[in-house]
């Protein structure tokens, strides 16, 4: 339960109850979980729209990177904040939809002629990841150990530094071509980091079993709904990403 989004330290914030009417469910998560999609779902259908609607694809511009802001913003309000999920995770879902449906209408049109389905198969990718990684879960054919978190997190803070280090070196227009590219070992990267999107679903599934187990307070569902949205959303653009690097060779 160490995703940098949902956190051991969360549950220290949050406290405990004693009411098991009003603790955290895991049914009450899943409905969180599948209102905030459906919001980012519908958000994104309306930058998509605008896209295919305008005359000047460019409009959708100012949509998509206000989306990311706002979502970021309040990706580290809430994740610091827990309390703060009931309110600002609908809108956090709104933003990160506005900016997926730009992303995905550019992938969209310009991989029209090599892979014309490259969203419809990102999506269904994306959810059928999703499933499978519940299924390990719950199988344990994979447990959640202190081992494996350790891992995970190892992983996941070196993916963080080399986001970061590629943000900083495209600032100064100096480009990772064995990343950015589309050669063998560029895909093989994008594999792998998808392979670590992937299981970390473990960790948000973990999280929420554990908090509702544990009868952790009701707004604690947003928190684990918000925390399981970040990590379909990353999963998501990075499958997006890999079927672009594949659909160029």
């Amino acid at each position: 339960m160490n995703n940098p989004i949902l956190r051991d330290k969360s549950f220290a914030q949050s406290g405990t109850t004693i009411d098991f009417t009003q603790a955290m469910t895991i049914k009450g998560t899943v409905r969180k979980a599948l209102l905030l999609l459906f919001m980012i779902i519908a958000a994104a259908s309306y930058t998509w729209k605008i896209y295919y609607d305008a005359t000047n694809p460019a409009s959708i511009t100012g949509w998509m990177y206000g989306g990311l802001i706002v979502a970021f913003v309040l990706a580290m309000i809430i994740s610091f904040k827990p309390r703060t999920a009931p309110v600002l995770s609908p809108f956090y879902a709104a933003g990160e939809g506005f900016a997926l449906g730009g992303i995905s209408a550019m992938f969209n049109q310009a991989f029209a002629a090599t892979a014309p389905n490259i969203v419809v198969n990102t999506v269904i990718l994306t959810m059928l990841c999703a499933l499978i990684m519940l299924t390990v879960y719950r199988k344990r054919i994979v447990r959640v150990t202190g081992r494996f978190t350790r891992i995970m997190m190892l992983a996941l803070f070196s993916i963080m530094a080399f986001y970061l280090v590629d943000l900083i070196l495209g600032l100064f227009g100096v480009n990772i071509g064995f990343f950015a590219g589309n050669s063998l070992f560029s895909i093989l990267i994008s594999f792998a980091i998808v392979v670590v999107a992937a299981f970390s679903l473990l960790m948000d599934y973990d999280f929420i079993v554990k908090a509702s187990e544990q009868g952790y307070p009701k707004y604690m569902e947003w928190y684990g709904a918000f925390g399981l949205m970040v990590t379909l959303v990353w999963l998501y653009i990075e499958i997006l990403n890999l079927l672009g690097k594949v659909s160029r060779n």
